[in-house]
């Protein structure tokens, strides 16, 4: 029972002098009520002070409310009826300490406050475990035929009247929800059960990603007993473990698909994919989105539960499972009614796990199975994008948005360009000579300045025969012909592979 519960209950008829919305949700440990000018060693941490301020004179409300905010009290509830109302030198001494203070209007009698607080209170306790038997039996039956959330979360609070439960991902997906419960956008899902705000029981399930672990939250905490809560949790728990079983056969079927598109030849038969995809679940003619996730070496394993609850969030089904080299991938049907964008889902998932970089790359839309290939590989090379500009970060990268040179060779492996580099500039990238980084500098400028050897030397301040002379050692070292445009576009990439 919380300050706010006596606050807004009609029957006791309280006025609300000060209080701030955190105190007044702090939860109500008892009651004492009190005339002593320093009560504290007869407060205990959370209780309800109750005092008909027979005390009180003028200079001393800052001694008793000072004892009360040391002593931990929730509140204080002063009578009026003996000095006609609650002075206001006690109330601005409850501001400066906060502590909450409200009247107690003098028809209203101390008994009917501790009264409403201890029946509560035992009401609580006597339901501290109280799912009903019934119900137990219910979600064992429902466990025991394996079925999903939904049932179980509605068997489970059938005996409550209207009370909205969810079950959320961390990242905000609602896995289900009692028929009371409104719908929650995923961003605004996740920020409630990061921010403590309701009730969160973490539902516990072996063999499950940080991305895909189940919460039941309830936006009401006393709208459910906390020990019927941790029961039904515990059911969630049994359910999950079912459903990632009843996944791995779904998993050994993504797993072929991978296998196949990973080898796949230009002539690979289209009837050949087509069944690998309806093995799947996919549809048989698409369109598809394929998508590549990398955690890093320092957390295997976890791309592929991200990249379940990322597919989770965008389609009813998809095919989630690993490459032959190891790197997980997913098939989505790409459908135009996605309610969020893929990227903004990625930053949703990511975060689930800040501490673990989350990378991913994807591409076009395969109009059919026979276009998924080509869209892993570009997928694929949009993931080594992501972790070549982003090493620490997590990032989606989608290939159709490397549209400049630069960004075009974020995709070719680190080994790659530094070989590239090696062999186009020459003698120019060995050693660490300070002409040859006077030669590259210049070269650098002289090529941003689209070849004009009088911006090159302003930029440089140089004189333009200096210039001339530093180009034509570069044109010696690399045997480039810097008047050819193809030259100059491989020195340029050379540049940019360093």
């Amino acid at each position: 029972m919380h300050v706010e519960h006596l606050l807004t209950d009609r029957t006791l008829g309280l006025r609300p002098l000060w209080a701030q919305d955190a105190l007044l949700a702090r939860e109500i440990s008892g009651v004492t009520v009190t005339d002593l000018e320093d009560p504290a060693r007869f407060v205990r941490p959370g209780e309800v002070v109750l005092s008909g301020l027979v005390w009180w004179a003028p200079g001393k409300a800052e001694r008793f409310v000072a004892a009360l905010k040391e002593a931990g009290a929730a509140a204080l509830f002063a009578g009026e009826e003996t000095h006609g109302g609650v002075p206001g030198e006690l109330v601005e001494a409850c501001v400066r300490h906060g502590v909450p203070v409200a009247g107690v209007p003098a028809h209203i009698m101390f008994r009917a406050i501790t009264d409403t607080v201890y029946l509560r209170q035992w009401g609580e306790l006597s339901r501290r475990h109280a799912l009903p038997e019934n119900a137990r039996v219910r979600l064992s039956r429902l466990l025991a035929q394996e079925a999903g959330p939904a049932d179980l979360l509605a068997a489970a609070f059938a005996h409550l009247d209207r009370t909205a439960a969810h079950v959320f991902t961390p990242s905000g997906r609602t896995v289900a929800a009692t028929a009371a419960a409104p719908g929650v956008p995923a961003r605004e899902a996740a920020r409630l059960v990061a921010d403590g705000r309701g009730m969160t029981v973490s539902v516990a399930a072996d063999s499950v990603s940080p991305y895909e672990r189940w919460l039941l939250y309830l936006p009401d905490p006393d709208s459910a007993p906390a020990g019927m809560l941790h029961e039904v949790a515990a059911a969630l728990g049994r359910c999950q473990e079912t459903a990632v079983r009843r996944r791995s056969a779904e998993r050994q079927a993504a797993d072929e698909l991978g296998a196949l598109l990973a080898g796949a030849a230009a002539g690979t038969a289209e009837g050949t994919l087509q069944a690998a995809v309806r093995e799947c679940g996919l549809p048989a003619d698409g369109p598809y989105r394929v998508v590549v996730a990398d955690t890093g070496a320092r957390r295997p394993g976890l791309a592929e539960g991200a990249l379940a609850e990322v597919a989770g969030h965008v389609a009813a089904h998809a095919a989630v499972g690993r490459l032959p080299d190891g790197g997980a991938f997913a098939v989505l049907p790409d459908t135009p009614d996605t309610e969020e964008p893929l990227d903004e889902v990625w930053a949703l998932v990511a975060g689930c796990d800040p501490g673990v970089p989350l990378h991913g790359g994807t591409g076009p839309a395969a109009t059919g199975p026979g276009g998924l290939a080509g869209a892993l590989a570009q997928a694929r090379y949009a993931l080594t994008s992501a972790r070549a500009t982003a090493p620490d970060a997590s990032v989606l990268t989608d290939a159709t948005a490397l549209t400049g040179l630069d960004a075009l060779l974020t995709g070719v492996p680190a080994d790659v360009r530094a070989a590239y580099s090696r062999t186009v500039l020459g003698p120019l990238t060995s050693g660490g000579r300070a002409a040859s980084a006077v030669l590259l500098s210049t070269l650098e400028t002289f090529l941003a300045c689209d070849g004009s050897w009088a911006r090159t030397a302003e930029a440089l301040h140089l004189h333009v025969n200096t210039v001339h002379y530093r180009m034509q050692r570069v044109e010696h070292f690399t045997g480039r012909d810097l008047s050819r445009l193809s030259d100059r576009l491989d020195l340029w990439a050379a540049l940019l592979c360093r």
